[in-house]
């Protein structure tokens, strides 16, 4: 099944897993509208809405570019009208923008802890609540959270409590979502990396540049995300997944080709379940 002209909302698609989503839906020759807050270059952060509209043209995709704050529900009901008014309405969206900081209770500041619920489980909420109605009259509905698999082990709590309540509001989001839409025919997924993703998370809040290289591209997020899309909704919702699980189960054997460097050991990813086990052949740390 190809995504050629299907209309998908995507936060934070400026830059890392959100633009490589676009991208990779773009070559078969969707419409993305990139609603995201860098309309000026950041000084650390590549990409803007407007870089990312010129690459998603490139691709063989259009692309509305909008400034958009997640937080903010005039904002985003702005967009969604203006994404509706443009392409004719809204097939998939996918639940992108985040916020991390992986600190402990004392060291949370309660702004930082006002952003990451604003922007993680606020921003899904109302971006998913905005769509929804537009979501209804698609012909193969999807919402995606790049949200992890609501493990509830205190090992995944006890360092970054704040972080980890934000992040698994969007899961829980899914889990509630996917059963009161179920009879609209409304897929709502969740999808993770089981390894580091080479995005400006990883390499300004996390690890740094050598940090990079023991990570995947984010080119396996995009390709899990359109195989996610091609299921059949009504058939396919509530799920949470490991990208190179599901990729594995899809027919991908493949998966060198998203090392970003060929012998560095792969960094292992929060929230991945312990009886989650990687692809045959595939070695974590």
């Amino acid at each position: 099944m190809s995504l050629s002209g299907k209309t998908l909302f995507i936060t934070g698609a400026s830059r890392g897993i959100g633009l490589s989503i676009a991208l990779r839906a773009a070559r078969d020759g969707a419409n993305i509208v990139v609603a995201a807050k860098t309309a000026d270059p950041h000084p650390k952060l590549p990409g803007t809405i407007y870089t990312a509209a010129d690459e998603i043209a490139a691709a063989g995709g259009q692309a509305l570019p909008l400034v958009v704050d997640v937080r903010d529900e005039a904002s985003v009901q702005s967009a969604v009208d203006q994404a509706v008014e443009r392409f004719g309405g809204i097939d998939i969206l996918v639940n992108n923008a985040s916020a991390i900081s992986l600190t402990g209770t004392l060291s949370t500041d309660m702004k930082r802890y006002d952003l990451m619920h604003q922007v993680n489980t606020r921003g899904t909420f109302l971006t998913s609540k905005a769509c929804i109605p537009h979501l209804k009259k698609a012909a193969n509905p999807h919402v995606l959270m790049l949200s992890p698999p609501l493990d509830m082990s205190p090992r995944w709590f006890g360092g970054h409590v704040a972080y980890t309540m934000a992040k698994f509001g969007m899961s829980m989001c899914v889990l509630g979502m996917a059963k009161e839409f179920e009879a609209d025919g409304i897929a709502f997924n969740a999808l993770w990396p089981r390894t580091g993703i080479a995005t400006a998370a990883i390499q300004f809040a996390l690890t740094g540049e050598e940090g990079l290289r023991h990570c995947r591209t984010p080119e396996i997020m995009a390709d899990a995300a359109h195989a996610i899309f091609e299921k059949p909704s009504r058939e396919f919702t509530g799920q949470f997944l490991i990208d190179d699980t599901f990729l594995y189960g899809e027919g991908v054997r493949e998966f060198d080709k998203y090392r970003v460097h060929p012998t560095a050991t792969l960094m292992p990813d929060f929230f991945v379940p312990e009886d989650s086990v990687p692809p045959p052949g595939v070695v974590i740390g």
